[in-house]
């Protein structure tokens, strides 16, 4: 079984109250939040400021994505923006372990993200200590990228390291989420699956959603 993480992304900024109250109503747990900085990927979103002004709206665990050149520069923000789990490119980071460690000493789970071209081995020294690690299947940017299958075989492989060596960690999988793959990932070992455009983009969301977490049963 594994959770379904919608992205506050691909939100319709119309109706984003009516869909983050759906989504809570209906036993959604995690929304996943993507931080862009226009450096680290070529688009900008939204900042820690924005996080903290959603907060007091629901309670769902706040999941956040930092794709930004050196995110230790924000840790505190979004610590103080009510985030309860961070994670961060290994690229990004002059100092990842440091990064890490400075998410924890805040008093929220540190995540450590995998971009498709980026092998395990580049985090292997750190997955002792990170409370989540995120397998892009997608290029990190935007919504509405294609699968990329190869990303379940990483997938698979840090499952098989995680049993091997007892590690508490969760896997997540992020980019081109589906009702054609969902239950692909969770077999794979996914925990949480991130969904922007099938969920939040598509016409009747909260539908979406539903079907989406039934797949992932």
């Amino acid at each position: 079984m594994a959770w379904i993480a919608p992205s506050f992304l691909a939100a319709d900024i119309w109706r984003v109250a009516e869909q983050i109250s759906g989504l809570e109503q209906a036993g959604c747990r995690y929304l996943h939040l993507d931080i862009m900085d226009g450096a680290y990927v070529p688009n900008i979103s939204f900042g820690a400021d924005f996080v903290k002004s959603l907060r007091p709206h629901t309670k769902m665990v706040f999941d956040a994505h930092l794709m930004v050149e050196e995110p230790g520069r924000f840790v505190e923000d979004f610590a103080q923006a009510g985030v309860e789990s961070l994670t961060v490119h290994v690229e990004a980071c002059r100092h990842v372990h440091r990064t890490l460690q400075q998410i924890k000493d805040l008093g929220m789970k540190a995540g450590i993200a995998l971009n498709p071209a980026t092998p395990i081995c580049a985090v292997e020294e750190v997955l002792p200590m990170v409370d989540l690690v995120l397998v892009m299947s997608v290029n990190p940017g935007f919504c509405g990228q294609k699968f990329i299958a190869g990303a379940l075989g990483k997938l698979a492989k840090l499952a098989e390291i995680r049993s091997r060596q007892g590690y508490p960690f969760w896997l997540q999988i992020d980019g081109g989420i589906n009702l054609d793959n969902a239950a692909a990932a969770v077999a794979a070992g996914a925990d949480l699956l991130v969904a922007g455009s099938a969920v939040l983009g598509a016409a009747d969301w909260l539908a979406a959603y539903k079907a989406l977490a039934a797949k992932a049963l």
